[in-house]
């Protein structure tokens, strides 16, 4: 009995490296890559490992394309969807949660129905009315359509639920004001599922493609995924040419996601041990 969980417990291990190194391995050649010269990726046979480190490729990122300004666009627009979607879902969470007025309940089903509409449905009508007011490759067309998370506001509202109400009338007593009330004593009991919104929302708009691509049209406007996609596509049929910069330029995009994700992983894990849905 032994012997066989032995094995067991062998096979699983086998398996798991096995799954993991065919989940890294685009991650690793993309690493790779990013480090070879233009003649080493013509090689008939590809090569598991670059000769030479070209760390200059990184910087020749810059030269290849806009890269500065595209950094500087994906920034202001994620730090802007960021700050709105998280201060609404509070806001928006809050009066859910918490509030009473008149056909609550009835709105919140419109949130969640919000929840199954895909951004592909709606971009048409919010395109020609953006058009109509002169919003186009600008940043009110890139931040202002996802100010608000149907998502975030519904994990924001399960939290607060969660939170009883015995807390919030002890703080009255003391004279917290409404806002006091909101970010002073619910958003710090709130924090990890925050952080955790915080995580999901910068990795979203980080990596928005879609979007951007359709509202905007000019190098002065374009994000970081879309820049990288033009560049791709201006060198189509000659790809071992620019290749390099492009798994260059993919790794420096992924490195803000890896690193927010490490400072904030002890949050969602905590948010995952600590969310109760009522």
């Amino acid at each position: 009995m032994q012997m066989n969980n032995s094995v067991l417990k062998t096979t699983r291990i086998v398996i798991a490296l096995g799954v993991t190194a065919v989940m890294f391995f685009p991650v690793y050649w993309m690493l790779v890559t990013a480090f070879k010269t233009p003649a080493e990726l013509r090689l008939a046979v590809p090569s598991f490992w670059p000769e030479k480190l070209m760390w200059v490729n990184f910087l020749n990122v810059f030269n290849a394309m806009p890269f500065m300004r595209f950094t500087i666009n994906t920034v202001v627009q994620t730090i802007g969807i960021l700050v709105l979607q998280i201060n609404i879902g509070i806001l928006a969470a809050y009066a859910f949660a918490k509030g009473s007025f008149p056909g609550r309940d009835r709105l919140f089903l419109l949130v969640l129905g919000a929840l199954i509409v895909p951004e592909q449905v709606v971009f048409v009508p919010v395109y020609v009315m953006l058009s109509k007011i002169g919003w186009l490759n600008t940043y009110y067309a890139l931040i202002i359509p996802h100010a608000a998370s149907a998502h975030g506001i519904f994990l924001l509202r399960q939290t607060f639920k969660s939170i009883n109400n015995d807390v919030l009338e002890a703080a009255k007593i003391d004279g917290a004001s409404r806002m006091q009330l909101l970010y002073k004593v619910l958003t710090p009991m709130a924090y990890p599922t925050i952080a955790t919104l915080v995580v999901i929302c910068f990795i979203h708009s980080w990596n928005s493609y879609f979007w951007p691509l359709v509202m905007t049209n000019s190098d002065k406007m374009r994000v970081l995924t879309v820049g990288i996609a033009s560049m791709k596509a201006s060198n189509a049929g000659n790809e071992s040419l620019t290749l390099h910069l492009l798994m260059a330029a993919s790794i420096e995009i992924i490195l803000p996601i890896v690193i927010v994700f490490i400072f904030a992983q002890k949050h969602i894990v905590a948010a995952m041990a600590n969310s109760t849905f009522k």
